[in-house]
């Protein structure tokens, strides 16, 4: 435990998508980079959207991501502390990670001192102006009554159902931010110059958006994105004193 100083984030797995064969071999590099790191971390930050889809009924939990589960649970076991972040694909999370894998469940941003410098951390979906449509769907998600009546769907059903949906949304999603639209026109951008004056973070720490990069938004303080693990196999890295945006090659 003494060895362990280092803290690292990731986000946007989307496991289970586009089909078994590469949600698999995805799912074998991320352990593999949990193996890699699992040599210093002292915590694991992942910040939502590890599952295209996940949905927990009451004594049912999807099929599959064995490896991915298995490696969290041993790693808490040894003693690495891992968080996890709900996205707006993986935001149906009823006790299942707490209870069985040790992992520490966070459904909404939060603002957390790491060594001596604050970090804000958030998934990031629905923040920031606009996005009425989105914001408008995302409150039906999070919706009590709505969860529990889609639970009454038979799992076969109703995983079968949302994985196709989330697929098609996908693909829209990717073509239309494909690239960086400009500091005047990024949510997660404006969302975090609008709380700089009342937040004391040093990194505003970011998924959904999909697309790795960090950028200074006033003097020693830092926008980042953490990218996916679809295109990108980026994580971030925080070492005690800096943050720094890297990429994993097995």
């Amino acid at each position: 435990m003494t060895n362990r100083t280092h803290i690292y984030f990731a986000s946007d797995f989307h496991l289970g998508v586009p089909n078994f064969e590469k949600s698999l071999e995805r799912e074998k590099r991320i352990v593999k980079w949990l193996d890699q790191i699992s040599v210093n971390a002292k915590a694991i930050y992942l910040v939502g959207d590890l599952f295209d889809f996940w949905f927990e009924y009451r004594t049912v939990v999807p099929k599959g991501f064995t490896r991915l589960l298995g490696k969290l649970a041993e790693l808490t076991d040894n003693g690495v502390e891992i968080h996890l972040f709900h996205g707006n694909h993986d935001l149906w999370q009823f006790g299942y990670f707490e209870k069985e894998l040790g992992v520490i469940v966070h459904k909404k941003p939060i603002e957390i001192t790491l060594g001596n410098t604050c970090f804000y951390i958030a998934h990031g979906d629905g923040l920031g102006p606009k996005q009425h449509r989105f914001k408008f769907i995302l409150s039906i998600y999070r919706n009590y009554f709505f969860q529990r009546l889609f639970a009454f769907f038979h799992p076969n059903i109703g995983i079968g159902v949302a994985n196709y949906v989330s697929a098609k949304s996908k693909e829209k999603t990717f073509a239309d931010n494909a690239g960086y639209l400009g500091d005047d026109k990024e949510y997660l951008m404006l969302y975090t110059k609008s709380i700089l004056s009342t937040s004391k973070a040093d990194y505003f720490v970011y998924g959904h958006r999909h697309l790795p990069m960090f950028k200074e938004v006033a003097p020693g303080r830092f926008y980042f994105n953490l990218g996916d693990w679809f295109s990108y196999n980026t994580y971030a890295e925080f070492d005690g004193k800096s943050l720094t945006l890297k990429t994993f090659t097995p």
